[in-house]
């Protein structure tokens, strides 16, 4: 299985197009915010033209207004990596969302449990009321392992490892214990200097503007799926609220996305960090992508002289 990953703007999606073309590959997305349907330009979801080039999976599945959870991910993660390699062809998991990537590559045993809106409510206003950091305390006194895998300001992982615990009455690290599945990985990320990367996060919001983003958002609007939804919430839809409700200017939402995906960026490499063995390349440079190419096809011949497979 290959694993593409890096953070927003990296340039994954071209790279992906690339790899998958030149050894038969087929990408199945590791991207929170890309299954949901009609959200495309705030998510940089690849173009209809690029999912002509090369097959997708994982994209589109739900509805803004729907619940798509982690054991969800995984379980259809799994499925496509199955049916890609039952048609030959070579899975490759690309994107940016570390704990999709983590559960998949790692084998987490995921508890499912369905989301308790009113439970989580009440938690919320909880959170609201005596701040996140007094939510990961109480999460802490009864499950020390999940808090520290969780910052404090993450008040959503908080919220769901206190709702499994209060549904389920049994600790969300003791239902994820990890059972790596049966397949070599091989791990290439996309990274460059930050401030390179923020330059790059920058144009790409401009993009998007110009690309139709606040028309995108006005019809997702006009649909009824208003701004309580988490999907509506995140970054490259939520800072337009505002907007849209004529609090603020068009250049201070814009202002605010960039700040928020500069933060989203350094959330990612917190994720990355966590990952062994990774190829790091500079998406910059033509050599470096060549030496990850090189990369792909000595592991893919290892594989063909162990298995006899073709080599790609």
């Amino acid at each position: 299985m290959l694993v593409l990953l890096g953070p927003t703007a990296s340039g994954k999606t071209e790279y992906a197009l690339e790899l998958a073309e030149r050894f038969n590959g087929e990408v199945i997305s590791q991207d929170s915010r890309q299954v949901y349907r009609y959200m495309d330009v705030g998510t940089a979801k690849p173009t209809y033209v690029q999912r002509a080039r090369v097959p997708h999976h994982g994209l589109d599945l739900v509805s803004p207004d729907q619940t798509w959870t982690l054991a969800q991910q995984q379980a259809l993660t799994y499925d496509a990596v199955a049916s890609v390699s039952a048609r030959g062809s070579l899975p490759m998991l690309v994107g940016g969302t570390g704990q999709y990537l983590r559960a998949v590559i790692e084998g987490w045993t995921i508890p499912v449990v369905p989301p308790d809106a009113e439970l989580r409510a009440r938690l919320k206003r909880d959170a609201g009321t005596a701040g996140g950091e007094a939510l990961w305390e109480r999460l802490r006194l009864v499950d020390p392992e999940a808090a520290a895998r969780i910052m404090r300001t993450d008040v959503r992982r908080i919220v769901r490892a206190l709702e499994v615990w209060e549904i389920t009455g049994r600790k969300l690290s003791e239902q994820q214990r990890a059972q790596p599945p049966p397949y070599d990985f091989l791990i290439i990320g996309l990274t460059m200097p930050r401030e390179a990367l923020y330059a790059r996060t920058d144009e790409r919001a401009d993009r998007m503007l110009s690309d139709g983003l606040l028309g995108e958002i006005d019809m997702l609007l006009s649909r009824g799926y208003d701004w309580s939804l988490p999907s509506m919430r995140t970054i490259g839809y939520g800072e337009f609220q505002p907007l849209f409700e004529g609090r603020a200017s068009r250049e201070s939402c814009v202002e605010r996305l960039r700040y928020n995906t500069h933060k989203f960026v350094r959330h990612q490499y917190v994720w990355f960090r966590r990952f062994e063995n990774v190829i790091w390349l500079d998406p910059r440079q033509a050599v470096s992508l060549n030496e990850g190419t090189r990369a792909v096809e000595d592991w893919l011949r290892g594989h063909a002289r162990l298995t006899g497979l073709h080599a790609l």
